[in-house]
């Protein structure tokens, strides 16, 4: 790791030469839409390599794979609103997932539910809660997983169901400037790397630092003066993305996206956090404000936050 960490900075210093001849030329047309602070040029930095690096990054969602394989312990705090704000429904708990045998399990060691959060089956009435539970709530012992992620790892394609509305949400989420398949009338507008979309955002790469650590901060806004047509055209309101400077590894990551398709519609913001466990990237902290309106199913607004922490190896 030791000796991985420099030369992927290094890269990224390095000019533009035979190394760089895989970029696209769609690169390098983003190349000119990304603004660098002063300070970011100060350090010649090469923009057409970083956007592949972001492109192809899978440090985030390694990040949540790790999960799959680690013992840990999580406050979860889900809530429910009407239309005013008002909470009408809400789950806290405190769960420990342990890990033996190549076997997960969770166990609930508190919880508390009010309003209409689950049915007498003990089943979620809504489907914020239930995609949370997917997430993060492991049901029963599920075997054979591991960490290891490539370009097949999230594909919704011959999924049906809440499954394969999770694989979606994880191609929003962890794979930001992909064409997301199986969702009406969106198409190619989450890909924010294709220059016929960039062109509605302000990109920028500034040097800074999180929590202590030197990073890259890679931001990308609608442009503020976008007609309604335009705006028709995109997914993601704001990114921020904080990179670290020498491993690129991400530090954190924000999100605003919205969408009205007519059919569905929904307005979603998300933070995420990132902590190291050993040599292992884990989120340790995850909040989203959602508000989903789909054609013949109730409208939803949740929150929701989860903390994990005591993070542990079964071997």
């Amino acid at each position: 790791m030791r000796l991985l960490v420099p030369f992927v900075f290094y890269l990224i210093m390095l000019p533009c030469t035979a190394l760089c001849q895989e970029d696209s030329l769609d690169n390098k047309r983003l190349a000119s839409m990304i603004t660098l602070t002063d300070v970011v040029i100060g350090k010649d930095f090469n923009v057409a390599r970083f956007i592949t690096l972001v492109k192809n990054d899978t440090t985030f969602y390694k990040a949540f794979k790790n999960l799959r394989i680690l013992g840990f312990t999580s406050l979860n705090d889900i809530r429910m609103n009407d239309k005013r704000g008002k909470q009408k429904a809400s789950l806290t708990s405190r769960t420990r997932q342990e890990v033996a045998n190549g076997c997960r399990t969770m166990v609930t060691e508190s919880e508390t539910l009010t309003g209409d959060m689950k049915d007498r089956r003990g089943d979620f009435n809504y489907y914020t809660a239930e995609l949370y539970a997917s997430l993060f709530f492991t049901q029963g012992q599920i075997c054979g997983e591991n960490n290891i992620v490539h370009d097949s790892s999230i594909d919704p394609r011959g999924k049906t169901g809440i499954d394969k509305r999770k694989e979606q949400l994880k191609m929003l989420f962890f794979n930001p400037g992909k064409r997301i398949p199986g969702i009406p009338f969106m198409g190619g507008k989450s890909n924010i790397f294709d220059p016929d979309i960039a062109k509605y955002y302000d990109m920028q790469v500034d040097a800074g630092t999180y929590q202590g650590r030197d990073c890259f901060i890679f931001s990308v806004k609608a442009r503020e003066n976008l007609n309604s047509n335009e705006r028709d055209k995109i997914v993601y309101d704001n990114m921020t993305t904080w990179f670290d400077a020498k491993s690129l590894e991400i530090l954190a990551r924000n999100y605003d996206l919205s969408y009205n398709a007519g059919a569905y519609k929904f307005d979603v913001s998300m933070e995420v956090q990132l902590t190291r466990f050993g040599s292992l990237q884990v989120p340790s902290v995850l909040r989203y404000k959602g508000d989903w309106d789909v054609i013949f199913k109730k409208r939803e607004r949740g929150v929701f936050t989860a903390t994990l922490f005591d993070f542990r190896r079964p071997w």
